[in-house]
């Protein structure tokens, strides 16, 4: 059964020739002999194996066959009129880079009266169908003179020979050492091909050395990539004969080098491959093929590491997309492996069941301690633990206390119930004589990061125990008071059957220690964790109690810019131990280097910390991918924002519809009474808009509304092409947080994370709005780049 491969950059099929496209190439994964097909060489051709097929009688599909085993291997380079295919055909080759091994596609240039009279070979990407293939586009920076550029260069102290050492092409390197600005240097990378350079380049740019751009890409080893791998992995066969080996067998093995992954795709011989390759040949991007992983990304979806693990990034950098390429292949390595895919809500765990279910639909998808994966948020395995442990939690374990009594104190065992959310607020009336201090945030804050983690139960123990990173400083009359409390909440929810979340998920994780001390194994063999960040010390807890410390065990995702709900959490505080088992995404996929630029400047100033209680920076994060500025707006009324924000949604609207597509539009606001307003301002202005809660999903693209409505909070794990943030005021354009509010400066941290992440849902286009002053996020660092809305 032939193998196909497609190259990025494959021109757009003719509306006419899709059907006829698709089924082509249906026959020629069956069967490359079928009659019709007329798969034939080209007679004069630079590269032997150039072959055209019969697509129907207009049109041809111009391939490279490779017969690398018994199947032969078709590599993809784009439909054409017949005449026009034939004449690419001729002057494209299939290669290896000689420094680096990576294939790539050449194409003859015919000479040009600016340059020697020679043949020269340069990459190029043909023509849309629609017109003939033309000459490959030609670097247009001017190159250095005298071996010298610039001093204020953007690619700082790299030489060409750097460059060039590296495998680019000469004249790309003389050119991008000639650019001294960012945005050129993006804009001019953007549509390099091999991709494979630009990424480099923009990794050098972004203050990337060369070593370390190069390991990023796969391109080279690094001494500290191998920290942290279980030694098996890395343990070398002996060495065997090997069979002899062809140009073809070496070129498909380098389509399987991770940095190949940027050029080309190999389509998997499923149903499901298929489809998704005629998704993209029906006009979707290369980058949003499932299978497509950045080579920095697929060496921690599929690397095996012997401990606990963490992945950092910025927000679009694809984290999301490791976890769930993770998840598949830990299944396809050990089919009766207990997988747990989670994260801390609902609707980001209903996502990843989906991602995973789009990215293999075969991979099972079942009930925790089954083989397959199991995907839920992390409160729906808390429940299931405790709901499968019935009244074992009341009763005395191996050390004679019973889970329950070991994190709450002795009290019934009648635990399923939900405490109210007025709880703390009901504790402190009553009891007498509570400090002006103790306020239920203070209060909830106490419980979740020191009393429950350190499982106390006792005034005395409570006394005693450390509070590092704590906002407000307790003395020991303050403690008794806010012990007292602590004691009536434990009473009162003792009383109607009840235990918050955390609890819960402590009770559970003791549960399972007493279980695994029984001689039962724990639940899971691994576990992936999305937005890490956002867990409280008890559901890290309960986590760890999931599965055994071992190979693969523990793989946290995390961000903390992103960091909205939880308070700061060290993971080695909470029993797991990553020991030097960290790395970072840099490459954002989602956003615009505009809109990233935005984003993280929100971030600049500010101490922020990450799992590992380290200091955490935004250097190094960037985008490849060039778009417009975002635009602020300031507004003298609410109805003017309305006013304002609707011209720009028409606009936005019928400037994709005009283009031939609708674009997704979401309208971030800070509460949902506010969004709400929003909706029916919408209405009034012809706008239909729909207002998604936590517990609904927005409308399928291209469906229902023009609109989507959420707060800055539901935002969180959404993307659209087009983002309004509205609303953003000096004084409220962000709601209150529940709980957890004493720290005013782990307070300012979170607008900012919020600002960031709300910033980050877009794709391509951002827009800004407030009414009167601009909130101080927006005074302090973008007063500057304010201009109406509707004058943009």
């Amino acid at each position: 059964m032939p193998q196909l491969i497609m190259m990025k950059g494959t021109p757009t099929i003719d509306g006419s020739a899709k059907r006829a496209v698709q089924s082509f190439f249906e026959k020629l994964t069956r069967d490359d002999t079928t009659p019709g097909l007329n798969i034939e060489p080209i007679i004069g051709s630079l590269d032997p194996r150039a072959r055209t097929g019969r697509v129907d009688g207009f049109y041809r599909a111009v391939l490279i066959r490779l017969q690398g085993g018994q199947d032969a291997t078709y590599v993809y380079a784009g439909t054409f009129a017949h005449d026009d295919a034939i004449a690419y055909a001729k002057r494209v080759r299939l290669t290896r880079n000689p420094i680096n091994g990576l294939p790539e596609l050449e194409e003859m240039v015919a000479p040009r009266a600016d340059r020697a009279p020679a043949a020269s070979v340069a990459p190029a990407a043909p023509e849309p169908v629609a017109s003939p293939p033309g000459p490959p586009a030609r670097v247009s920076a001017p190159p250095p003179t005298g071996g010298s550029r610039p001093a204020y260069a953007v690619l700082g102290s790299h030489t060409l020979a750097d460059l060039t050492g590296a495998g680019v092409r000469e004249d790309i390197a003389a050119a991008a050492l000639a650019l001294v600005t960012e945005d050129a240097l993006l804009d001019f990378a953007a549509d390099l091909r091999p991709a494979w350079q630009g990424a480099l380049l923009v990794a050098l740019a972004c203050g990337e050395g060369l070593e370390e751009a190069l390991a990023g890409l796969g391109l080279i080893e690094t001494g500290d990539e191998d920290e942290g791998l279980d030694e098996e992995e890395n343990t070398e066969e002996p060495a065997v004969a090997a069979a002899p080996r062809g140009e073809d067998d070496e070129l498909l093995e380098a389509m399987r080098r991770p940095a190949a992954g940027l050029d080309f795709a190999i389509v998997e011989p499923t149903e499901e491959g298929m489809a998704e390759f005629f998704e993209v040949l029906d006009g979707g991007t290369f980058a949003q093929w499932r299978v497509f992983l950045h080579p920095q990304q697929r060496a921690y979806a599929s690397r095996s590491r012997n401990g606990a693990f963490r992945l950092s990034g910025g927000a679009g950098t694809g984290k999301t997309v490791v976890l769930l390429h993770r998840a598949r292949a830990l299944h396809a390595k050990d089919p009766a492996a207990r997988i747990v895919l989670t994260t801390y809500n609902r609707t980001l765990a209903q996502s990843l069941a989906e991602g995973l279910e789009l990215l293999d639909g075969g991979v099972p998808q079942v009930d925790i301690g089954a083989a397959g994966v199991a995907v839920a948020g992390i409160d729906a395995f808390v429940r299931r633990v405790l709901a499968d442990a019935g009244q074992a939690v009341g009763e005395p374990g191996p050390g004679g206390v019973s889970p329950v009594a070991r994190i709450l104190g002795e009290r019934t065992s009648s635990i399923m119930g939900i405490t109210r959310d007025r709880a703390w607020q009901s504790a402190i009336d009553g009891v007498a004589q509570v400090p002006e201090v103790v306020t239920p945030q203070l209060l909830e804050a106490e419980y979740s990061l020191v009393v429950l983690p350190n499982r106390i139960t006792t005034e005395d123990d409570y006394l005693r125990v450390r509070r590092p990173g704590r906002g407000v400083r307790l003395g020991r009359s303050q403690r008794r008071a806010v012990w007292s409390v602590i004691a009536a909440y434990r009473a009162q929810a003792a009383a109607e059957g009840t235990t918050d979340w955390d609890e819960k998920a402590m009770i559970a994780a003791a549960h399972l220690d007493d279980r695994l001390a029984q001689g039962w194994e724990r639940p899971a063999d691994h576990v992936l964790v999305d937005e890490a960040q956002d867990l409280t010390p008890a559901r890290l807890r309960f986590l760890r109690s999931l599965v055994s410390e071992g190979r693969n065990d523990l793989f946290l995702a995390e961000d903390a810019h992103q960091r909205i709900y939880a308070p700061k959490v060290v993971l080695s505080h909470v029993g797991i131990n990553i020991r030097g088992r960290s790395r970072r995404l840099t490459l954002n996929y989602r956003t615009t280097a505009q809109n990233l630029g935005y984003a993280v400047r929100v971030l600049e100033g500010a101490d922020f910390t990450d799992m590992s209680g380290e200091a955490v920076s935004t250097h190094g994060y960037r985008s490849a991918r060039p778009g417009v500025p975002p635009i602020l707006a300031g507004y003298g009324s609410a109805s003017e924002e309305y006013d304002g924000v609707a011209a720009r949604i028409a606009e936005w609207t019928s400037a994709s519809g005009a283009a031939g597509g609708a674009p997704t539009i979401g309208l971030l606001c800070a509460s949902k009474w506010r969004g709400q307003a929003w909706v029916r301002e919408l209405a009034d202005r012809a706008i239909k808009a729909t207002f998604v809660g936590a517990d609904r999903n927005p409308p399928a693209p291209g469906t229902g509304a023009d609109v989507t409505v959420m707060t800055l909070h539901r935002a969180k794990g959404m993307e659209f092409s087009k983002v309004i943030i509205t609303g953003m005021n000096a004084h409220d354009a962000f709601s209150a947080r529940p709980g957890q509010e004493d720290d005013a400066a782990d307070e300012a941290l979170r607008q900012r994370s919020l600002l960031y992440v709300a910033s980050t849902r877009a794709r391509d286009e951002l827009a800004i709005t407030w009414v009167g002053e601009p909130h101080e996020l927006l005074r302090a660092r973008h007063s500057t780049e304010n201009k109406d809305m509707r004058e943009a």
